[in-house]
């Protein structure tokens, strides 16, 4: 049985690949991942707010105190050994290279151009194999319109382009108006993937202090239908590598992801649960799945249950959504 998929221009063992997650901030983790048979690694995400605000805090201590005596204010000790995020981060690729076989792809999140390009440069060099670009971005502000926020991730995207040279693959929300001409906008301006959809953490309101609070609930299976939707909807219309990620717990989301058109399958959630073990139980469970359906190939399966392929195209638009209706009994 063939299991290997393209993604990105990489030729993968197979459709599972860890996504962004603390599991690969740990070497012996992110090597169990491999051998749990992981074809792929997207490391944890680089946070621009961080980054900004280290070099903000750095530039203060360096260049801003006043201890009182002028000639001494150029003598502020520096120390040597001391390492930035962006230092441990490369660090962190450079180890991973040395100690991985399977392609290893950098994860920034940010949503401004100013700065992130001399990083996306430094990923490249400390060995990436690809870039996620995570645009985990809010339209908060209520004069800004559709239009400038597609824009925004297109300018990302263009400036990053123009100094890259691996692939890249942009993380997107589903917030957009029209998801499809978005990402066909991306395809022009020389993106390589994208990986649908970026899950969304929402904010609670602590009942006690009535501060807005952190809240972090993991996925479930039930929230891998809107990627599923939409990578049925683009497969055939796009020529770009299509990842799904968000709620892919077990063989069946896997297998429906597949059947839908991805190359590939993101996998986070169900790992941070059950260990990175359970990547290789799913990866049975998908062997077996196939072999008892007559499946010899993972592009035999891909694609083969899209909108294109489709007995019936309209259950991916409206005719959803009315026989979901009628089909509900108390």
């Amino acid at each position: 049985m063939d299991l290997t998929t393209e993604y990105l221009g990489l030729k993968l063992a197979n459709p599972l690949v860890p996504s962004a997650s603390p599991l690969s901030r740990n070497l012996d983790t992110s090597k169990k991942l491999e051998d749990a048979g992981a074809s792929a690694l997207v490391m944890y995400s680089l946070f621009e707010e961080e980054v900004r605000e280290e070099d903000s805090l750095m530039e203060d201590f360096m260049f801003s105190q006043d201890i009182g005596h002028s000639e001494a204010d150029g003598y502020l000790p520096v120390s040597e050994g001391y390492q930035t995020k962006t230092d441990e981060y490369l660090a962190q690729i450079f180890s991973l290279k040395q100690s991985l076989d399977i392609p290893i792809i950098a994860s920034l999140n940010g949503v401004t151009t100013g700065g992130w390009i001399d990083h996306a440069l430094e990923i490249e060099q400390a060995g990436a194999d690809a870039l996620e670009l995570n645009v985990y971005y809010i339209a908060a502000d209520i004069e800004q319109s559709g239009t400038e926020v597609e824009q925004l991730y297109l300018d990302l995207l263009i400036e990053m382009r123009k100094h890259i040279s691996i692939p890249l693959v942009m993380k997107l929300s589903p917030f957009f108006s029209s998801v499809a001409n978005t990402i066909r906008d991306l395809q022009h301006h020389g993106v390589n993937g994208v990986s649908l959809f970026n899950r969304f953490y929402q904010p609670g309101i602590s009942l006690e202090t009535l501060e807005v609070i952190p809240e972090l609930h993991l996925s479930t299976s039930q929230e891998s239908l809107l990627a599923m939707r939409w990578i049925g909807i683009l497969y055939g219309q796009v020529e770009l590598s299509l990842a799904a990620t968000g709620g892919i717990h077990s063989a069946k989301d896997v297998i429906r992801m597949l059947l839908s058109g991805a190359d590939v399958t993101h996998l986070c959630s169900a790992l941070l649960k059950n260990g990175p073990d359970h990547l290789a139980i799913i990866l049975t469970q998908m062997k077996a799945w196939m072999e008892q359906n007559e499946y010899d190939s993972v592009s035999q399966l891909k694609g083969s249950a899209s909108k294109v392929h489709s007995v019936d195209p309209t259950a991916f638009e409206r005719c959803n959504y009315m026989q979901v209706l009628h089909s509900y009994k108390a």
